[in-house]
């Protein structure tokens, strides 16, 4: 699946528009590493519990984008845009949409 922040592919003509996809996943964070987190907050330095977390979340929400365009049968995704927003406390959704494609090869 191609995939784009922009409007466009610069080497391939959009023949057609198939609607908006997303794919979502919602983490609570874990209470051993709020624990590491804190710490780290103390001396400074790069959360990297958090950093994994956020980092397999939005995997894990573009692999379902992807999913959502493919059930549509799209050759690419254009304007792909993440986003988040907090679902109660210590629970985040991590959102990734975009619009669902069909491609030539220009």
């Amino acid at each position: 699946m191609l995939t784009t922040t922009q409007d466009e592919f610069a080497d391939h003509q959009i023949t057609e528009t198939l609607g908006m996809v997303r794919g979502n996943t919602i983490r609570a964070r874990h209470v051993g590493k709020d624990i590491l987190a804190g710490l780290r907050g103390i001396v400074g330095g790069e959360i990297t519990e958090y950093t994994k977390m956020l980092a397999e979340s939005r995997e894990q929400a573009y692999d379902r984008m992807c999913q959502d365009a493919s059930k549509k049968g799209a050759d690419g995704i254009v304007c792909v845009r993440f986003t988040t927003s907090a679902i109660m406390s210590g629970a985040s959704e991590l959102l990734a949409y975009g619009t669902a494609v069909k491609l030539q090869k220009k």
